[in-house]
């Protein structure tokens, strides 16, 4: 499974290539699911291009994408767009159109509480563990997780040459993440290695415009459908490249951990 993760929480700033208003997240989702991305990740905007949890907000953008692809969509629940846990809470409650998931970040205040909302609508959770907090620990401990819809195990190290690294660590940390399957990736120059890293290991993953704005060859990515294109070529021959060594296609971090040296 490649999700495409069309927008994040970039704007303007970041180039015309990325997609901000309903229209435009509707259309950049229609390319990226022709090129091969089987989930979308979303950002709802406001129109001035601030991460809102609010309920006419995540509609428009939901139903413009709903519109244009068949896929499962997700959308994120991210501190940064609403900082207090308790209105979060309250904001997701009154969705009036709702996400097929959303990603609760593990280390945030009021984590598990949101999830249990989420939950209790049938919107399926997916639980965000940042390397470098606590959220792992926080994970492991918790409840809820047997009942979320998958782990993403998000790779906050931004350098080439050490994110893979990072992504190893971050793995074993998760353990059994229990039993829940694994999407791994990581974000700005660590990216591409983490992508690589999670074909070898046969885990899912994710591309797009919130993780980087570049190609591997350091080229400007001028759509979200390039970089899925991309990735999953990328992918692809990661995962080629490793059958036989290992033998190895399990989805949860402790199946994984241990994987066959990195490139």
């Amino acid at each position: 499974m490649v999700q495409v993760c069309l927008n994040g929480a970039r704007g303007a700033a970041d180039g015309a290539a990325v997609p901000l208003s309903p229209e435009s997240l509707a259309g950049s989702a229609a390319e990226a699911v022709a090129a091969g991305a089987t989930e979308i990740h979303v950002h709802p905007k406001t129109p001035c291009g601030r991460d809102s949890l609010s309920p006419r907000v995540v509609a428009a953008a939901l139903d413009a994408i709903r519109r244009r692809v068949a896929v499962p969509v997700g959308v994120t629940t991210g501190a940064w767009a609403e900082p207090d846990p308790a209105v979060r809470v309250a904001r997701v409650r009154d969705w009036t159109v709702r996400p097929d998931h959303a990603s609760v970040n593990w280390h945030e205040p009021g984590a598990e509480e949101l999830a249990a909302r989420l939950m209790a609508l049938g919107i399926g959770v997916e639980a965000g563990i940042w390397s470098g907090t606590d959220g792992a620990a926080r994970f492991a401990d918790s409840p809820l997780g047997p009942k979320v819809l998958r782990v993403l195990a998000e790779v906050t190290d931004p350098e080439p040459d050490s994110a893979e690294a990072e992504a190893r660590r971050l793995l074993s940390g998760l353990g059994s993440a229990h039993g829940r399957p694994v999407l791994l990736h990581g974000q700005d120059g660590g990216t591409w290695p983490v992508l690589r890293l999670a074909g070898r290991l046969g885990l899912a993953t994710r591309i797009g415009l919130e993780d980087t704005l570049f190609l591997p060859d350091g080229r400007r990515a001028l759509s979200n459908a390039r970089l899925v294109a991309e990735g999953l070529h990328q992918y692809e021959s990661a995962r080629h490249s490793s059958a036989g060594s290992t033998g190895s296609t399990g989805s949860t971090a402790s199946d994984t951990a241990s994987g066959p040296p990195g490139r």
